[in-house]
C-alpha cells in the first residue's frame, strides 16, 4: 500500500471531482469516476429507491432530474474516508448541499443529502465502486425532487 495519507487525499479529490462534474453538467466525465457497472442507489425518501449502474446511468439520471434548474450547484459539505487494510478499497461518507434555481419560476431551493460510498482502486486510481444516496432534508417541500413529489 502507498502512503495512506496520499491514498486518502486521492479519494478526497475523487469526491470533489464528482461535485465539480455535476455542477458543470459534464455528464460524459462521470464514466471515469465509476467502476464499470458500479451499483448506485438513490433514496429520495418517497418510498421508492432508484437503482442504476455505472457513471453513464448516473449522468443520465441526474441530467433529467436537474434539467429544470437554471442554476444548480453541488457542494460537498463534509467528507470522510477510511482505507481497508488491503489498501485497494475504502469506505466513506459525503454530506452534500444542492443549491438550485428553478428556470420557470426563478425560485431558489436547497437540498441536503448524504452518500455512503465504497471506493476501489482500478488501474492505480480511485473510483466509486458503489454509491448509496439518501436525501436528508430540503426546502420548498411543495417542489418535486428527482421527478418525485415530496
Amino acid at each position: 500500500m502507498d502512503d495512506p495519507r496520499l491514498e486518502l487525499f486521492d479519494i478526497s479529490r475523487l469526491q470533489a471531482r464528482y461535485g465539480d462534474v455535476v455542477t458543470r453538467r459534464a455528464w460524459s466525465e462521470l464514466d471515469d469516476l465509476f467502476a464499470p457497472a458500479a451499483p448506485v442507489t438513490v433514496d429520495t425518501r418517497t418510498g421508492q429507491v432508484i437503482e442504476m449502474a455505472g457513471g453513464a446511468a448516473v449522468g443520465a439520471f441526474i441530467e433529467k432530474a436537474i434539467e429544470r434548474f437554471e442554476h444548480f450547484e453541488f457542494a460537498v459539505l463534509n467528507a470522510v474516508a477510511d482505507l481497508d487494510p488491503s489498501g485497494d478499497a475504502a469506505t466513506g461518507r459525503v454530506y452534500i448541499w444542492e443549491i438550485r434555481q428553478d428556470r420557470g419560476t426563478g425560485r431558489w431551493t436547497n437540498a441536503f443529502g448524504v452518500y455512503e460510498d465504497r471506493y476501489v482502486k482500478l488501474r492505480e486510481r480511485w473510483v466509486f465502486g458503489q454509491r448509496a444516496y439518501r436525501s436528508l432534508v430540503r426546502t420548498a417541500p411543495d417542489l418535486e425532487v428527482f421527478g418525485f413529489p415530496p
